[in-house]
């Protein structure tokens, strides 16, 4: 799918009407099948950015244009089902406790499905090989049938990003997928999501804290400061210049953590915007 925002700004879900931008005079454009990797320091815009682009936050003022189309401009159906062709993962992603992980990650299917399949898939798993088949890509095969809240994060997180193998979606979007992974793990991870991308044909927008990670994978890199685009380059063009002064100030943030800090304590359930039908 082929995204494009032409002057978009943005405030953050429920702030007032008079409340400040997050996202100004914010242009982009990504051809269909491509994949790029958005940084910047905490605040840039990051996460208002892919809820734009998910159709999940109405910019205020510029355009946003969905495979051609301007999904606000459209009929609130007609809106659903643009929304039913692309997947945003949140950075914590919402499984409830008690589920199974094969039903968790069924749940990326729910935009392709009728009301009845979505409620006998929650008893008997409509699609179990396919479920296996996407976490083994991250590697969480044995944890099929595993209750989520016997996961660690790491292990929720990638099955969040599973989800997103076996939705119909043709747009990715994902918030920090490594933020609780180790490093090895994350490895596996970002190069899982852009091989499948790549064979898909599947145009990937992910936002990243690990410059790095970033770097040494994506065809192309977005810098994000303040809201506005600070430079939009092949990877192989961005230079330590670039870097230093999208993180002016933040430093401690592009030197990224070491591999002995420790990992965010493991959250229950958040609320998040869910594509469904």
């Amino acid at each position: 799918m082929k995204v494009e925002l032409q002057r978009v700004h943005a405030r953050h879900a429920g702030a007032s009407a008079r409340g400040p931008v997050v996202l100004s005079e914010l242009s982009l454009s990504l051809q269909a099948g491509e994949q790029a990797a958005v940084i910047g320091p905490s605040g840039a815009g990051k996460t208002t950015l892919l809820n734009v682009v998910a159709a999940a936050l109405k910019p205020v003022a510029g355009t946003l244009l969905l495979g051609g189309q301007d999904p606000w401009a459209q009929s609130v159906r007609a809106l659903q089902r643009q929304r039913g062709r692309l997947f945003l993962a949140p950075q914590t992603p919402p499984l409830p406790p008690r589920q199974r992980v094969v039903t968790a990650v069924l749940a990326g299917r729910l935009p392709a499905w009728s009301l009845a399949t979505s409620l006998r898939s929650l008893f008997y798993p409509t699609d179990i090989a396919g479920a296996h088949t996407a976490l083994e890509s991250f590697d969480l095969a044995d944890k099929l049938f595993a209750r989520v809240d016997r996961l660690s994060g790491g292990e929720r997180q990638r099955v969040g990003l599973a989800r997103a193998l076996v939705s119909p979606a043709t747009l990715w979007l994902i918030d920090e997928p490594l933020s609780a992974l180790d490093p090895t793990r994350a490895e596996q991870a970002i190069a899982a999501l852009l091989r499948l991308a790549r064979e898909r044909g599947v145009t990937l927008l992910t936002t990243m804290h690990q410059v790095d990670t970033a770097l040494a994978h994506f065809p192309r890199i977005v810098g994000l400061r303040q809201g506005a685009l600070a430079f939009d380059l092949p990877a192989a063009q961005v230079t330590p210049e670039h870097l230093a002064r999208l993180y002016e100030q933040h430093e401690d943030e592009l030197r990224g953590p070491g591999p002995d800090t420790p990992q965010p304590p493991v959250q229950g359930p958040q609320p998040a915007v869910m594509h469904c039908r």
